[in-house]
Protein backbone atom coordinates (compact mmCIF):
# COMPACT_ATOMS: atom_id res chain seq x y z
CA UNK A 1 0.00 0.00 0.00
CA UNK A 2 1.38 3.21 -0.62
CA UNK A 3 1.97 5.40 2.09
CA UNK A 4 0.52 9.32 2.05
CA UNK A 5 3.00 12.16 2.31
CA UNK A 6 2.10 15.44 3.60
CA UNK A 7 1.28 17.71 0.90
CA UNK A 8 3.80 20.18 -1.00
CA UNK A 9 3.24 23.35 -2.69
CA UNK A 10 4.49 22.40 -6.40
CA UNK A 11 5.83 18.84 -7.26
CA UNK A 12 7.68 18.51 -10.53
CA UNK A 13 8.00 15.33 -12.10
CA UNK A 14 11.19 14.85 -13.42
CA UNK A 15 14.62 16.66 -12.60
CA UNK A 16 15.88 17.91 -15.80
CA UNK A 17 16.77 21.37 -17.36
CA UNK A 18 12.92 22.64 -17.69
CA UNK A 19 12.37 21.34 -13.91
CA UNK A 20 15.53 23.59 -12.78
CA UNK A 21 14.47 26.46 -14.78
CA UNK A 22 10.96 26.50 -13.31
CA UNK A 23 12.17 25.79 -9.73
CA UNK A 24 14.67 29.04 -9.96
CA UNK A 25 11.62 31.07 -10.63
CA UNK A 26 9.39 29.87 -7.92
CA UNK A 27 11.86 29.29 -5.13
CA UNK A 28 13.08 33.10 -5.73
CA UNK A 29 9.80 34.07 -4.50
CA UNK A 30 9.30 31.68 -1.43
CA UNK A 31 7.24 29.04 -3.11
CA UNK A 32 7.94 25.48 -1.90
CA UNK A 33 8.99 22.93 -4.75
CA UNK A 34 9.45 19.34 -4.45
CA UNK A 35 11.21 17.43 -7.76
CA UNK A 36 10.84 13.80 -8.62
CA UNK A 37 13.47 12.21 -10.40
CA UNK A 38 14.25 8.67 -11.05
CA UNK A 39 18.43 9.20 -11.58
CA UNK A 40 20.59 9.56 -9.70
CA UNK A 41 23.08 12.35 -8.80
CA UNK A 42 26.02 12.74 -11.39
CA UNK A 43 28.19 15.87 -9.73
CA UNK A 44 30.47 13.16 -7.98
CA UNK A 45 30.48 10.04 -9.91
CA UNK A 46 33.11 9.14 -12.30
CA UNK A 47 31.02 10.36 -15.28
CA UNK A 48 32.38 13.68 -14.52
CA UNK A 49 35.77 13.08 -13.42
CA UNK A 50 39.53 12.48 -15.19
CA UNK A 51 39.94 9.38 -15.90
CA UNK A 52 36.53 7.70 -16.48
CA UNK A 53 35.15 10.77 -18.10
CA UNK A 54 36.93 9.76 -21.15
CA UNK A 55 35.95 6.12 -21.51
CA UNK A 56 33.68 6.64 -24.68
CA UNK A 57 32.84 3.03 -24.22
CA UNK A 58 31.25 3.55 -21.05
CA UNK A 59 29.37 6.95 -21.72
CA UNK A 60 28.88 6.85 -25.46
CA UNK A 61 28.71 3.72 -26.59
CA UNK A 62 26.61 1.73 -23.89
CA UNK A 63 25.15 4.88 -23.17
CA UNK A 64 25.35 5.33 -19.15
CA UNK A 65 24.00 8.31 -18.61
CA UNK A 66 20.73 7.51 -20.60
CA UNK A 67 17.91 5.73 -19.98
CA UNK A 68 17.69 1.93 -19.15
CA UNK A 69 16.15 0.16 -21.84
CA UNK A 70 16.05 -3.11 -19.87
CA UNK A 71 13.22 -1.19 -17.57
CA UNK A 72 11.59 1.09 -20.00
CA UNK A 73 11.99 1.22 -23.84
CA UNK A 74 9.31 2.20 -26.62
CA UNK A 75 7.13 0.37 -28.97
CA UNK A 76 7.56 0.99 -32.69
CA UNK A 77 5.86 0.62 -35.86
CA UNK A 78 5.58 2.70 -39.22
CA UNK A 79 1.85 2.84 -39.47
CA UNK A 80 -1.40 1.96 -37.94
CA UNK A 81 -1.89 -0.89 -40.35
CA UNK A 82 1.70 -2.89 -38.38
CA UNK A 83 2.46 -4.57 -35.56
CA UNK A 84 4.25 -2.48 -32.98
CA UNK A 85 7.58 -4.07 -31.29
CA UNK A 86 9.67 -3.02 -28.41
CA UNK A 87 12.73 -1.16 -29.41
CA UNK A 88 15.51 -3.37 -26.84
CA UNK A 89 17.75 -1.01 -27.39
CA UNK A 90 17.31 2.44 -28.97
CA UNK A 91 19.53 4.42 -30.50
CA UNK A 92 17.58 6.88 -32.54
CA UNK A 93 17.00 9.18 -29.69
CA UNK A 94 18.57 9.55 -25.78
CA UNK A 95 16.44 10.45 -23.33
CA UNK A 96 18.71 11.45 -20.01
CA UNK A 97 18.19 9.95 -16.50
CA UNK A 98 19.66 11.79 -13.63
CA UNK A 99 19.65 15.28 -11.57
CA UNK A 100 20.09 17.60 -15.02
CA UNK A 101 18.51 15.15 -17.34
CA UNK A 102 19.49 15.38 -21.38
CA UNK A 103 21.06 19.11 -20.55
CA UNK A 104 23.68 16.92 -19.03
CA UNK A 105 25.05 15.46 -21.92
CA UNK A 106 23.66 17.75 -24.34
CA UNK A 107 26.66 19.40 -27.28
CA UNK A 108 25.29 22.44 -26.20
CA UNK A 109 23.92 24.20 -29.41
CA UNK A 110 21.47 26.44 -28.10
CA UNK A 111 19.20 28.58 -30.87
CA UNK A 112 16.40 31.13 -30.63
CA UNK A 113 13.53 29.59 -32.59
CA UNK A 114 12.53 31.85 -36.20
CA UNK A 115 9.80 35.00 -35.02
CA UNK A 116 7.84 33.00 -36.73
CA UNK A 117 7.30 29.70 -35.37
CA UNK A 118 5.28 30.12 -33.32
CA UNK A 119 2.80 31.47 -35.18
CA UNK A 120 4.22 28.97 -38.50
CA UNK A 121 0.52 27.92 -39.76
CA UNK A 122 -0.72 31.68 -39.85
CA UNK A 123 2.30 32.96 -41.19
CA UNK A 124 2.05 30.03 -44.39
CA UNK A 125 -1.03 31.09 -45.06
CA UNK A 126 -0.74 34.41 -45.39
CA UNK A 127 2.46 33.87 -47.33
CA UNK A 128 1.64 30.77 -49.51
CA UNK A 129 -2.25 30.96 -49.75
CA UNK A 130 -4.70 28.27 -47.34
CA UNK A 131 -3.74 25.39 -50.00
CA UNK A 132 -0.19 25.22 -49.29
CA UNK A 133 -0.69 23.53 -46.10
CA UNK A 134 -1.51 19.85 -46.86
CA UNK A 135 -4.71 18.23 -45.30
CA UNK A 136 -2.25 15.67 -43.34
CA UNK A 137 -0.66 18.46 -41.96
CA UNK A 138 -2.18 20.04 -38.64
CA UNK A 139 0.17 22.53 -38.25
CA UNK A 140 -0.88 25.11 -35.09
CA UNK A 141 -0.06 28.39 -33.80
CA UNK A 142 1.13 28.15 -30.20
CA UNK A 143 -0.50 31.11 -28.81
CA UNK A 144 2.03 32.76 -27.69
CA UNK A 145 4.42 34.80 -29.85
CA UNK A 146 8.05 35.25 -29.79
CA UNK A 147 8.43 38.68 -28.69
CA UNK A 148 6.41 37.92 -25.13
CA UNK A 149 9.36 35.01 -25.12
CA UNK A 150 12.10 37.14 -25.60
CA UNK A 151 12.98 38.79 -22.24
CA UNK A 152 12.91 34.73 -21.33
CA UNK A 153 15.38 34.17 -23.82
CA UNK A 154 17.68 36.90 -23.00
CA UNK A 155 17.38 35.82 -19.10
CA UNK A 156 18.58 31.86 -19.96
CA UNK A 157 20.98 33.14 -22.54
CA UNK A 158 22.55 35.08 -19.27
CA UNK A 159 22.07 32.22 -16.93
CA UNK A 160 23.39 29.62 -18.92
CA UNK A 161 26.38 31.56 -20.57
CA UNK A 162 26.01 31.09 -24.28
CA UNK A 163 28.41 31.77 -26.41
CA UNK A 164 27.86 33.75 -29.95
CA UNK A 165 27.24 36.61 -31.97
CA UNK A 166 24.11 38.36 -32.12
CA UNK A 167 22.70 38.68 -35.74
CA UNK A 168 19.82 40.65 -35.16
CA UNK A 169 20.15 43.50 -32.43
CA UNK A 170 16.70 45.24 -31.81
CA UNK A 171 15.99 44.75 -35.80
CA UNK A 172 19.50 45.81 -36.80
CA UNK A 173 21.67 42.89 -39.02
CA UNK A 174 24.45 42.51 -37.20
CA UNK A 175 27.86 41.89 -39.19
CA UNK A 176 29.40 37.99 -38.60
CA UNK A 177 25.97 36.96 -37.28
CA UNK A 178 22.49 35.62 -38.71
CA UNK A 179 21.09 37.86 -40.56
CA UNK A 180 18.02 35.65 -40.46
CA UNK A 181 17.78 36.07 -36.38
CA UNK A 182 14.68 36.69 -34.35
CA UNK A 183 15.56 39.97 -33.51
CA UNK A 184 16.92 40.31 -29.66
CA UNK A 185 17.44 43.48 -27.18
CA UNK A 186 21.02 42.01 -26.04
CA UNK A 187 24.51 40.54 -27.60
CA UNK A 188 25.25 37.16 -26.48
CA UNK A 189 27.11 37.49 -23.18
CA UNK A 190 29.94 35.55 -24.05
CA UNK A 191 32.03 36.09 -27.70
CA UNK A 192 31.31 32.65 -29.66
CA UNK A 193 33.83 29.53 -29.85
CA UNK A 194 37.22 29.19 -31.81
CA UNK A 195 36.27 27.94 -35.26
CA UNK A 196 38.27 24.99 -36.28
CA UNK A 197 39.82 24.41 -39.31
CA UNK A 198 36.69 22.76 -40.58
CA UNK A 199 34.29 25.29 -40.10
CA UNK A 200 37.24 27.97 -41.72
CA UNK A 201 36.83 25.51 -44.89
CA UNK A 202 33.21 25.74 -44.77
CA UNK A 203 32.81 29.83 -44.02
CA UNK A 204 35.25 30.55 -46.90
CA UNK A 205 33.41 27.98 -49.25
CA UNK A 206 30.19 29.65 -48.09
CA UNK A 207 30.71 33.01 -48.56
CA UNK A 208 32.17 32.69 -51.50
CA UNK A 209 29.02 31.57 -52.80
CA UNK A 210 27.04 34.71 -51.37
CA UNK A 211 25.54 32.74 -48.34
CA UNK A 212 26.13 34.66 -44.52
CA UNK A 213 28.26 31.82 -42.73
CA UNK A 214 28.23 32.44 -38.38
CA UNK A 215 29.34 30.48 -35.60
CA UNK A 216 27.07 28.40 -33.75
CA UNK A 217 25.66 29.41 -30.58
CA UNK A 218 27.20 27.60 -27.99
CA UNK A 219 26.65 26.71 -24.23
CA UNK A 220 30.08 25.31 -24.56
CA UNK A 221 31.49 28.41 -22.41
CA UNK A 222 34.00 30.29 -24.54
CA UNK A 223 35.39 31.99 -21.46
CA UNK A 224 35.79 31.77 -17.71
CA UNK A 225 32.02 33.13 -17.27
CA UNK A 226 29.71 33.81 -13.68
CA UNK A 227 25.93 34.10 -14.52
CA UNK A 228 23.50 36.30 -12.11
CA UNK A 229 23.16 33.45 -9.83
CA UNK A 230 26.93 33.11 -8.89
CA UNK A 231 27.59 30.10 -10.61
CA UNK A 232 30.27 29.63 -12.58
CA UNK A 233 31.72 27.92 -15.41
CA UNK A 234 35.06 26.93 -16.44
CA UNK A 235 36.55 27.66 -20.21
CA UNK A 236 36.17 25.14 -22.99
CA UNK A 237 38.75 22.80 -23.60
CA UNK A 238 37.82 21.88 -27.27
CA UNK A 239 38.57 18.21 -25.88
CA UNK A 240 35.70 16.30 -28.09
CA UNK A 241 33.86 14.86 -25.24
CA UNK A 242 30.80 16.81 -25.31
CA UNK A 243 27.59 14.48 -26.84
CA UNK A 244 26.68 11.28 -24.22
CA UNK A 245 29.04 12.89 -21.58
CA UNK A 246 29.44 15.12 -18.78
CA UNK A 247 32.23 17.91 -18.96
CA UNK A 248 34.63 17.81 -16.43
CA UNK A 249 35.87 20.61 -16.49
CA UNK A 250 32.41 22.19 -15.79
CA UNK A 251 32.67 24.33 -19.33
CA UNK A 252 29.91 23.08 -20.71
CA UNK A 253 26.76 24.59 -19.50
CA UNK A 254 24.21 22.31 -17.83
CA UNK A 255 22.06 22.05 -14.62
CA UNK A 256 23.90 20.22 -12.77
CA UNK A 257 26.57 22.98 -12.97
CA UNK A 258 24.55 25.92 -12.88
CA UNK A 259 21.13 25.50 -11.14
CA UNK A 260 20.96 22.29 -8.69
CA UNK A 261 23.55 23.59 -6.54
CA UNK A 262 22.03 26.95 -6.19
CA UNK A 263 18.79 25.53 -5.94
CA UNK A 264 19.48 22.90 -3.02
CA UNK A 265 20.50 25.98 -1.10
CA UNK A 266 17.37 27.73 -0.62
CA UNK A 267 14.83 27.40 1.13
CA UNK A 268 11.79 25.06 0.50
CA UNK A 269 13.33 23.21 -2.51
CA UNK A 270 14.02 19.15 -2.27
CA UNK A 271 14.99 17.22 -4.58
CA UNK A 272 14.23 13.66 -4.38
CA UNK A 273 16.18 10.76 -6.32
CA UNK A 274 15.59 7.41 -7.33
CA UNK A 275 11.63 8.19 -7.37
CA UNK A 276 9.84 6.55 -10.21
CA UNK A 277 6.57 8.44 -10.68
CA UNK A 278 4.05 5.98 -11.98
CA UNK A 279 0.81 7.66 -11.92
CA UNK A 280 -0.71 11.46 -11.51
CA UNK A 281 -3.59 11.34 -9.37
CA UNK A 282 -6.66 12.89 -10.89
CA UNK A 283 -9.71 14.05 -9.56
CA UNK A 284 -12.04 14.48 -13.54
CA UNK A 285 -14.91 16.06 -11.35
CA UNK A 286 -12.99 18.53 -9.89
CA UNK A 287 -10.55 19.00 -13.00
CA UNK A 288 -7.47 18.60 -10.49
CA UNK A 289 -4.45 16.20 -9.91
CA UNK A 290 -4.29 15.81 -6.12
CA UNK A 291 -0.82 14.47 -6.70
CA UNK A 292 1.85 11.28 -8.02
CA UNK A 293 1.90 7.98 -6.89
CA UNK A 294 5.80 7.37 -7.48
CA UNK A 295 8.20 4.30 -6.20
CA UNK A 296 11.22 4.65 -4.31
CA UNK A 297 13.62 2.65 -6.26
CA UNK A 298 16.27 2.32 -3.13
CA UNK A 299 13.53 1.00 -0.89
CA UNK A 300 10.70 -0.12 -2.84
CA UNK A 301 7.56 1.64 -1.00
CA UNK A 302 5.38 3.56 -3.00
CA UNK A 303 4.53 6.62 -1.60
CA UNK A 304 1.43 9.36 -2.64
CA UNK A 305 2.63 12.37 -2.64
CA UNK A 306 -0.13 15.18 -1.96
CA UNK A 307 0.57 18.50 -4.54
CA UNK A 308 -1.45 21.98 -4.83
CA UNK A 309 0.14 21.96 -8.02
CA UNK A 310 1.47 19.23 -10.68
CA UNK A 311 4.20 20.12 -13.32
CA UNK A 312 5.25 17.58 -15.65
CA UNK A 313 8.90 18.32 -16.98
CA UNK A 314 10.26 15.02 -18.17
CA UNK A 315 11.19 13.82 -21.79
CA UNK A 316 8.78 14.35 -24.28
CA UNK A 317 7.87 10.71 -24.50
CA UNK A 318 7.45 10.84 -20.31
CA UNK A 319 5.13 13.44 -20.20
CA UNK A 320 2.71 11.95 -23.07
CA UNK A 321 2.71 8.57 -21.74
CA UNK A 322 2.06 9.86 -18.04
CA UNK A 323 -1.19 11.58 -19.30
CA UNK A 324 -2.39 9.28 -21.11
CA UNK A 325 -1.76 6.27 -18.19
CA UNK A 326 -3.59 8.65 -16.10
CA UNK A 327 -6.59 9.21 -18.45
CA UNK A 328 -6.03 13.03 -18.78
CA UNK A 329 -7.06 14.72 -21.98
CA UNK A 330 -8.68 12.90 -24.76
CA UNK A 331 -6.08 10.17 -26.09
CA UNK A 332 -5.64 11.48 -30.51
CA UNK A 333 -7.24 9.13 -32.46
CA UNK A 334 -5.81 8.98 -35.94
CA UNK A 335 -8.77 7.93 -37.89
CA UNK A 336 -11.18 10.28 -36.57
CA UNK A 337 -8.09 13.14 -36.69
CA UNK A 338 -9.75 13.80 -32.99
CA UNK A 339 -8.59 13.98 -29.67
CA UNK A 340 -5.08 16.00 -28.28
CA UNK A 341 -3.09 13.57 -26.33
CA UNK A 342 -0.28 12.09 -28.18
CA UNK A 343 -1.24 14.12 -31.90
CA UNK A 344 2.21 15.91 -33.72
CA UNK A 345 4.81 13.72 -32.11
CA UNK A 346 7.25 14.72 -34.93
CA UNK A 347 11.21 13.89 -35.31
CA UNK A 348 14.22 16.03 -37.00
CA UNK A 349 15.06 15.17 -40.57
CA UNK A 350 18.66 15.86 -42.12
CA UNK A 351 21.12 15.60 -45.15
CA UNK A 352 24.84 15.14 -45.65
CA UNK A 353 27.79 14.55 -47.17
CA UNK A 354 31.73 13.98 -46.11
CA UNK A 355 34.44 15.86 -47.44
CA UNK A 356 37.94 14.93 -47.80
CA UNK A 357 41.11 16.62 -47.98
CA UNK A 358 44.42 15.48 -48.53
CA UNK A 359 46.26 18.61 -47.96
CA UNK A 360 44.41 20.24 -45.02
CA UNK A 361 45.45 19.33 -41.70
CA UNK A 362 42.05 19.32 -39.92
CA UNK A 363 42.17 17.68 -35.84
CA UNK A 364 39.11 16.38 -35.29
CA UNK A 365 40.19 16.32 -31.57
CA UNK A 366 40.47 19.59 -31.48
CA UNK A 367 36.52 20.03 -31.17
CA UNK A 368 33.80 20.88 -28.41
CA UNK A 369 29.72 19.87 -28.73
CA UNK A 370 28.95 23.48 -30.94
CA UNK A 371 32.01 23.76 -33.00
CA UNK A 372 30.41 24.08 -36.59
CA UNK A 373 30.01 27.15 -38.66
CA UNK A 374 26.42 27.94 -40.25
CA UNK A 375 24.53 29.02 -42.95
CA UNK A 376 20.43 29.51 -42.59
CA UNK A 377 19.80 30.20 -45.60
CA UNK A 378 17.79 27.57 -47.18
CA UNK A 379 15.89 26.96 -42.81
CA UNK A 380 12.90 26.64 -42.22
CA UNK A 381 10.95 29.56 -44.45
CA UNK A 382 14.15 31.83 -44.79
CA UNK A 383 13.51 31.00 -48.69
CA UNK A 384 10.54 31.02 -50.89
CA UNK A 385 9.19 27.64 -51.45
CA UNK A 386 6.62 28.65 -54.38
CA UNK A 387 6.43 25.72 -56.09
CA UNK A 388 8.46 23.36 -54.52
CA UNK A 389 6.02 20.58 -52.82
CA UNK A 390 7.33 21.16 -49.50
CA UNK A 391 7.51 23.01 -46.93
CA UNK A 392 10.71 23.67 -44.23
CA UNK A 393 14.00 23.22 -44.20
CA UNK A 394 17.36 22.92 -42.51
CA UNK A 395 20.43 24.92 -41.59
CA UNK A 396 23.42 24.05 -43.23
CA UNK A 397 26.89 23.56 -41.54
CA UNK A 398 30.13 22.86 -41.33
CA UNK A 399 32.92 21.31 -38.44
CA UNK A 400 33.33 18.55 -36.37
CA UNK A 401 32.69 17.64 -32.90
CA UNK A 402 34.77 15.10 -31.80
CA UNK A 403 37.18 12.52 -33.30
CA UNK A 404 37.05 9.75 -30.46
CA UNK A 405 38.89 6.92 -31.51
CA UNK A 406 35.98 3.94 -31.43
CA UNK A 407 33.36 6.19 -33.40
CA UNK A 408 35.03 8.89 -35.29
CA UNK A 409 36.05 6.79 -38.76
CA UNK A 410 35.52 8.82 -41.93
CA UNK A 411 36.27 6.88 -44.66
CA UNK A 412 35.76 7.97 -48.55
CA UNK A 413 33.31 5.61 -50.41
CA UNK A 414 34.79 2.13 -51.88
CA UNK A 415 36.69 1.98 -48.58
CA UNK A 416 36.64 -2.08 -47.47
CA UNK A 417 34.34 -2.57 -44.12
CA UNK A 418 37.47 -4.58 -42.69
CA UNK A 419 41.14 -5.50 -42.89
CA UNK A 420 44.45 -4.07 -44.08
CA UNK A 421 42.70 -1.68 -46.71
CA UNK A 422 40.29 -0.35 -43.46
CA UNK A 423 43.05 0.32 -41.68
CA UNK A 424 44.90 2.08 -44.15
CA UNK A 425 42.17 4.36 -45.09
CA UNK A 426 41.57 5.09 -41.28
CA UNK A 427 44.94 6.31 -40.57
CA UNK A 428 44.78 8.29 -44.09
CA UNK A 429 41.98 10.14 -43.25
CA UNK A 430 41.05 10.42 -39.89
CA UNK A 431 42.97 14.30 -39.22
CA UNK A 432 41.71 15.25 -42.88
CA UNK A 433 37.84 14.82 -43.38
CA UNK A 434 34.49 16.46 -42.24
CA UNK A 435 30.97 16.46 -42.85
CA UNK A 436 29.11 19.15 -44.49
CA UNK A 437 25.13 18.38 -43.30
CA UNK A 438 21.82 19.89 -42.74
CA UNK A 439 20.16 19.83 -40.27
CA UNK A 440 16.08 19.71 -41.29
CA UNK A 441 12.19 20.65 -39.95
CA UNK A 442 9.50 18.16 -39.10
CA UNK A 443 6.12 18.94 -39.18
CA UNK A 444 3.62 17.10 -37.67
CA UNK A 445 1.94 14.59 -39.95
CA UNK A 446 -1.84 13.18 -39.14
CA UNK A 447 -0.36 9.76 -39.02
CA UNK A 448 2.43 9.99 -36.79
CA UNK A 449 1.41 10.07 -33.63
CA UNK A 450 1.96 8.44 -29.86
CA UNK A 451 -0.86 6.21 -27.61
CA UNK A 452 -0.01 3.41 -24.79
CA UNK A 453 0.82 -0.24 -25.96
CA UNK A 454 -1.81 -2.84 -25.82
CA UNK A 455 0.62 -5.79 -25.29
CA UNK A 456 4.04 -4.65 -23.51
CA UNK A 457 4.55 -3.40 -20.24
CA UNK A 458 7.46 -1.70 -18.27
CA UNK A 459 9.31 -3.40 -15.37
CA UNK A 460 7.05 -1.35 -13.79
CA UNK A 461 3.68 -3.72 -15.20
CA UNK A 462 2.40 -0.64 -16.88
CA UNK A 463 2.26 -0.27 -20.50
CA UNK A 464 4.94 1.21 -22.85
CA UNK A 465 4.48 4.00 -24.89
CA UNK A 466 3.98 3.22 -28.45
CA UNK A 467 5.59 5.25 -31.08
CA UNK A 468 3.88 5.51 -34.65
CA UNK A 469 6.36 6.94 -36.90
CA UNK A 470 7.68 7.14 -40.82
CA UNK A 471 9.48 10.32 -42.36
CA UNK A 472 6.07 11.84 -44.49
CA UNK A 473 6.29 12.83 -48.06
CA UNK A 474 6.95 16.46 -47.33
CA UNK A 475 10.63 15.71 -44.86
CA UNK A 476 11.40 13.21 -47.69
CA UNK A 477 11.38 16.18 -50.49
CA UNK A 478 12.55 18.64 -48.49
CA UNK A 479 15.55 16.62 -47.81
CA UNK A 480 16.52 15.58 -51.27
CA UNK A 481 16.06 19.51 -51.81
CA UNK A 482 18.56 20.17 -48.94
CA UNK A 483 21.45 17.30 -49.99
CA UNK A 484 21.60 18.85 -53.38
CA UNK A 485 22.12 22.15 -51.92
CA UNK A 486 24.67 20.41 -49.15
CA UNK A 487 26.70 19.20 -52.49
CA UNK A 488 26.54 22.24 -54.22
CA UNK A 489 29.01 23.58 -51.11
CA UNK A 490 30.97 20.53 -50.87
CA UNK A 491 31.67 20.64 -54.30
CA UNK A 492 32.52 24.53 -54.33
CA UNK A 493 34.78 23.77 -51.19
CA UNK A 494 37.68 21.97 -53.64
CA UNK A 495 37.65 18.76 -51.53
CA UNK A 496 40.33 15.89 -52.51
CA UNK A 497 37.06 13.37 -51.94
CA UNK A 498 33.32 13.73 -51.84
CA UNK A 499 31.71 10.74 -49.52
CA UNK A 500 28.34 9.59 -50.45
CA UNK A 501 25.32 11.95 -50.35
CA UNK A 502 22.79 10.92 -47.59
CA UNK A 503 19.18 12.49 -46.68
CA UNK A 504 16.58 10.88 -44.49
CA UNK A 505 14.52 8.16 -46.61
CA UNK A 506 11.99 6.22 -45.44
CA UNK A 507 12.02 3.90 -43.59
CA UNK A 508 12.29 5.05 -40.01
CA UNK A 509 15.15 3.12 -38.21
CA UNK A 510 15.45 2.89 -34.51
CA UNK A 511 19.06 1.84 -34.95
CA UNK A 512 20.90 4.66 -35.52
CA UNK A 513 21.03 7.94 -33.71
CA UNK A 514 19.54 10.62 -35.65
CA UNK A 515 19.37 13.83 -33.11
CA UNK A 516 17.33 13.58 -29.51
CA UNK A 517 14.79 16.16 -30.62
CA UNK A 518 11.68 14.61 -30.47
CA UNK A 519 8.91 16.93 -30.02
CA UNK A 520 5.30 16.70 -29.69
CA UNK A 521 2.39 14.75 -27.53
CA UNK A 522 1.09 17.21 -25.15
CA UNK A 523 1.07 20.46 -27.86
CA UNK A 524 -0.01 23.89 -26.43
CA UNK A 525 -2.50 26.19 -28.06
CA UNK A 526 -5.14 28.37 -27.49
CA UNK A 527 -8.19 26.03 -28.22
CA UNK A 528 -8.96 22.85 -26.32
CA UNK A 529 -10.09 21.14 -28.85
CA UNK A 530 -6.62 20.98 -30.71
CA UNK A 531 -4.23 21.53 -27.81
CA UNK A 532 -3.47 19.68 -24.39
CA UNK A 533 -2.12 22.81 -22.57
CA UNK A 534 -2.61 26.43 -23.11
CA UNK A 535 0.00 29.02 -23.88
CA UNK A 536 0.48 29.24 -20.25
CA UNK A 537 1.15 25.41 -20.36
CA UNK A 538 -1.65 24.66 -18.09
CA UNK A 539 -3.99 21.66 -18.67
CA UNK A 540 -7.24 22.44 -20.42
CA UNK A 541 -8.74 19.48 -18.06
CA UNK A 542 -7.04 19.97 -14.61
CA UNK A 543 -6.00 23.25 -13.64
CA UNK A 544 -3.87 22.37 -11.51
CA UNK A 545 -1.55 20.46 -13.83
CA UNK A 546 1.02 22.11 -16.58
CA UNK A 547 3.45 20.32 -18.34
CA UNK A 548 6.49 21.66 -20.06
CA UNK A 549 9.57 20.57 -22.40
CA UNK A 550 9.58 19.86 -26.20
CA UNK A 551 6.69 17.72 -25.63
CA UNK A 552 4.18 21.18 -25.70
CA UNK A 553 5.69 21.60 -29.29
CA UNK A 554 3.02 21.75 -32.42
CA UNK A 555 5.81 20.84 -34.73
CA UNK A 556 9.58 20.51 -34.90
CA UNK A 557 11.91 23.20 -36.45
CA UNK A 558 15.26 22.32 -37.66
CA UNK A 559 16.56 24.48 -34.52
CA UNK A 560 17.69 22.46 -31.69
CA UNK A 561 14.37 22.89 -29.22
CA UNK A 562 16.38 23.88 -25.95
CA UNK A 563 16.50 27.52 -26.55
CA UNK A 564 12.44 28.13 -26.67
CA UNK A 565 11.82 25.06 -24.22
CA UNK A 566 14.05 26.95 -21.71
CA UNK A 567 12.32 30.14 -22.64
CA UNK A 568 8.60 28.54 -21.89
CA UNK A 569 10.02 27.13 -18.45
CA UNK A 570 11.02 30.34 -17.13
CA UNK A 571 8.02 32.23 -18.17
CA UNK A 572 6.15 29.20 -16.71
CA UNK A 573 7.93 29.79 -13.41
CA UNK A 574 6.40 33.35 -12.91
CA UNK A 575 3.50 32.01 -14.22
CA UNK A 576 2.86 29.64 -11.47
CA UNK A 577 4.11 31.81 -8.77
CA UNK A 578 0.88 33.94 -9.87
CA UNK A 579 -1.06 30.72 -10.13
CA UNK A 580 -0.19 29.78 -6.16
CA UNK A 581 -0.80 32.58 -5.27
CA UNK A 582 -3.92 32.89 -6.82
CA UNK A 583 -5.15 29.63 -8.52
CA UNK A 584 -7.33 30.14 -12.02
CA UNK A 585 -7.36 29.74 -15.40
CA UNK A 586 -4.14 31.82 -16.66
CA UNK A 587 -4.61 34.80 -19.05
Amino acid sequence: MAKQLNRRSVVIVGGGLTAGLVARQLTAKGVDVLVLERGGDHTAGAESRLPNQRDELRWAVYQGLMQDWSKETYTVRHTAAEEALPARWMEAFLPGQGMGGAANHWNGMTWRWSEYDPVLRTHLRERYGAAAIPADMPLQDWGVTYAQMEPYHDLFERLFGISGKAGNLNGRVQPGGNPFEAPRRNEYPQPPLEITEAGLIFQQTTAGMGYHPFPQPAANSSRPYTNPDGQRLGQCQYCGHCERFICEAQAKASPQVLLYPMLQQRKGFEIRLGCQVLALLYDRTAKRVRGVRYLDLFTGQEYEQAADVVVLAAFTMTNTRLLLLGGIGQPYDPVAARGVVGKNFCYQSGAGIGVFFKDRWINPFMASGSSVTIIDEFNNDNFDHAGLDFLGGGYISGGIFNGRPIGHHPLPPGTPRWGTRWKQASADWYAHAFEIGAEASCYPNRHNYLDLDPDYRDAYDQPLLRMTFDWPDNEIKMCDYLQRKVTEIARASGATLLGRPSATSRPFDVRFYQTTHVTGGTVMGADPHTSVVSPHLQHWDAHNLFVVGASVYPHNSSYNPTGPLAALALRLGDDLVRYVRKPALLT
